[in-house]
């Protein structure tokens, strides 16, 4: 496999995917629902989906792909190389506002984040790594991330966690939220992943995410020193719904440790 031009090819598709997302925006989208009302998905999200198969199909047909709207694979391991891919994260936002989206591409081989790709269309921001090869915003590499404490920390995670509901004890968030500097609350795993990654937020928390939320951002994370894991601390799941948890290494520590311990996640 050669592995750079795998990564050239995955860039040059995830601009021209962009470009062709950028097109749609003065037109009428076609909105339906998937699992409940706030759950939406619009013919923008199939139609770049299927654009990667059709491309991935024909450069690698040996390639498996998991993708959100399921156009590609049936998975029971992470066997060869896998794209997982989200091909709008933040459709709510796309919807509503035209920002705070991203294309969001995770290359893996055997279950190990080989690329990562988050494309910031309307900024036209692209971070992408290559494992052991540095992180990049389009061709500026990125530093490696430094150490943090949850008193100076901002932390990126929905508010709906801190308020009373049926997924998790909202009272273990509340200190947490407390005690930090502050909270933000994006609509995007991909981008709140890549916050993490330059320093923009200190850590991303969600207890319930899909593969393709974070299967991107999480190399980009890791590649620059970064610590991604469930709420428990354990491995993330690529094959099912997982918790997540991103921080640099000491502060994901202080927080696991003094926060989030014991907790239904």
């Amino acid at each position: 496999m050669d592995w750079e031009k795998l990564y050239e090819n995955a860039k040059e598709w995830v601009y021209e995917a962009g470009d062709r997302i950028r097109s749609s925006f003065d037109k009428t989208l076609n909105i339906h629902t998937k699992s409940n009302p706030n759950d939406l998905v619009t013919d923008m999200d199939r139609e770049t989906e299927q654009f990667f198969i059709e491309k991935i199909r024909e450069a690698y047909p040996g390639h498996r792909i998991l993708g959100e709207e399921g156009f590609g694979d049936t998975f029971t391991d992470l066997d060869g190389i896998v794209w997982i891919i989200d091909p709008i994260d933040g459709t709510m936002n796309f919807v509503h506002q035209q920002r705070n989206f991203a294309i969001s591409i995770g290359i893996y081989e055997d279950g190990v984040g080989k690329i990562g790709l988050i494309y910031d269309i309307v900024h036209d921001e692209l971070y992408h790594a290559f494992i052991g090869k540095g992180a990049f915003l389009n061709e500026k590499e990125l530093p490696k991330l430094g150490k943090s404490v949850v008193k100076e920390a901002i932390l990126a995670l929905n508010i709906t966690w801190v308020m009373q509901n049926d997924m998790i004890d909202h009272n273990m968030v509340i200190p947490l939220v407390r005690d930090a500097r502050g909270a933000r609350s994006y609509g995007s795993a991909a981008l709140e992943l890549i916050y993490v990654a330059t320093g923009r937020v200190n850590a991303y928390l969600s207890p319930r995410l899909a593969p393709w939320d974070f299967a991107g951002g999480a190399v980009i994370v890791e590649e620059l020193g970064g610590k991604v894991t469930d709420l428990h601390g354990n491995k993330l799941d690529f094959l099912n719904k997982s918790s997540i948890f991103a921080a640099d290494p000491a502060l994901h520590e202080e927080i696991l440790n003094q926060y989030l311990k014991g907790g239904k996640w």
